[in-house]
């Protein structure tokens, strides 16, 4: 009878211990973000289109988000009350029932000062409530905590509380692009998974970037930013741009990026160590059409610039095996010597990847002159290796190496079989 019970304590404590892990950042050195304990690429929309939204042919607007994959929301709890949780419950319902997630942000509960015991008591309440919702996917830590001035110490109580009621789910904090890794790294104990946001697409150019880099690389530089302040430790997101408020404010010009852009920045992001991509403004009213504003969301852009990006990077696709898969230790080198930028980061930038029988190349030129990029290390073996999304181009490799043109900003993703 004993031996039964301890039997039955180690299954138990067993089939916990899998439950915490269940969608929560892994520790290092893995930096992949973790759905029902899969490797998982997630796309996420702040603001996603608003509750019951319909797409322009009167489709449900989640389900057609969703067929790009992992997708989820930010679900906005705003200055808290009853019509504001009524609210929340009506997104998850809706989300739940079309197979998406969200991320529940409760600006109230973000940064709770010490002994503020009605506040704590209220967010016990919020997440014994919702820590086991089927759409739960995040909790939205404090937005752009250090440039708003909010101490580091002010979110303890959130992150402390969260992870004590609710381990299976991680806090997500996005940060600015101000500051330095040094100014970002005392609030790096208060999330889970970390991202940057930024929106280099404007006139003037490069507005909304902190650094001397105005150019669409800079998206390059703030993910290196975010990953040194987590010492490659955690995940990380990169907030990238729809539409925001120094497009639309008053005295300025409307712009939004093309897809040459947006593709580039996502997959400089990629490049850089992004395990997701959180897409800003297809909300904002400023940016809408005349047949996209009774529908509330940005389908005019969606459907130009987003989703043929998104396509690339779905679920099923010829790429997906390498978002997910750890960085890959084989020795593929590029002689950056041949052409670097002033501050000495290369102008060809790229990351490794192995999933089954693929070694995967992903490789984007920054700013400047077009370069005749050459990468060795591949296995010799290997005689060519194809251009994903380019075919019927390919690439041939002698004695491991290849080389291909780059044009400034241009992005190719290289996938070889192995022999």
């Amino acid at each position: 009878m004993r031996r039964s019970r301890v039997f039955r304590l180690c299954w138990l404590t067993l089939l916990f211990a899998a439950l915490v892990t269940t969608a929560q950042a892994s520790p290092a050195p893995d930096d992949r973000i973790y759905v029902n304990g899969q490797p998982t690429f997630t796309i996420g929309y702040t603001i996603g289109p608003p509750l019951g939204a319909k797409t322009p042919d009167g489709r449900n607007a989640l389900a057609e988000l969703k067929k790009q994959g992992t997708i989820w929301q930010r679900v906005d709890g705003g200055r808290w009350s009853p019509e504001r949780e009524t609210r929340v419950d009506k997104i998850l319902q809706e989300s739940a029932e079309q197979g998406t997630y969200a991320a529940i942000s409760i600006s109230d509960f973000q940064a709770i000062k010490a002994g503020d015991t009605a506040k704590t008591a209220e967010l016990k309440r919020v997440v014994e409530k919702y820590r086991n919702h089927p759409a739960l996917l995040f909790w939205k830590g404090r937005d752009e905590p250090e440039w708003g001035d909010v101490p580091a110490e002010d979110l303890r109580i959130y992150y402390e509380t969260i992870h004590s009621l609710d381990p299976k789910h991680p806090v997500w904090i996005t940060q600015a692009p101000r500051g330095t890794a040094d100014d970002l790294r005392p609030y790096d104990p208060f999330y889970d998974i970390g991202a940057i946001d930024i929106y280099p697409v404007s006139y003037p150019p490069g507005s909304h970037s902190g650094i001397p880099n105005k150019n669409l690389s800079v998206v390059g530089d703030y993910t290196q930013i975010i990953r040194r302040v987590t010492d490659i430790r955690k995940p990380i997101m990169m907030v990238l741009q729809i539409c925001w408020s120094g497009v639309i404010n008053p005295g300025r010009t409307l712009r939004m990026p093309t897809f040459f852009e947006e593709r580039y920045m996502a997959y400089q992001a990629i490049i850089n160590g992004a395990r997701g991509l959180v897409f800003f403004g297809g909300n904002l009213r400023g940016c809408l059409n005349e047949a996209d504003a009774p529908l509330g969301w940005n389908w005019t852009f969606y459907e130009k610039v987003l989703r043929p990006v998104l396509e690339e990077l779905r679920p099923g696709g010829p790429l997906y095996p390498a978002l997910i898969a750890p960085n890959s230790t084989l020795p593929i080198r590029h002689p950056f010597a041949l052409t670097k930028r002033v501050e000495g980061t290369p102008n060809l930038e790229f990351t490794v990847r192995e999933a089954g029988q693929y070694i995967y190349v992903l490789a984007a030129a920054r700013e400047g002159p077009t370069l005749l990029g050459e990468f060795s290390g591949l296995p010799e073996a290997i005689d060519s290796g194809e251009v994903l999304f380019e075919g019927p181009r390919t690439v041939k490799v002698a004695r491991g190496s290849f080389t291909d043109w780059f044009g400034p900003n241009e992005v190719h993703v290289y996938r070889f079989q192995k022999r």
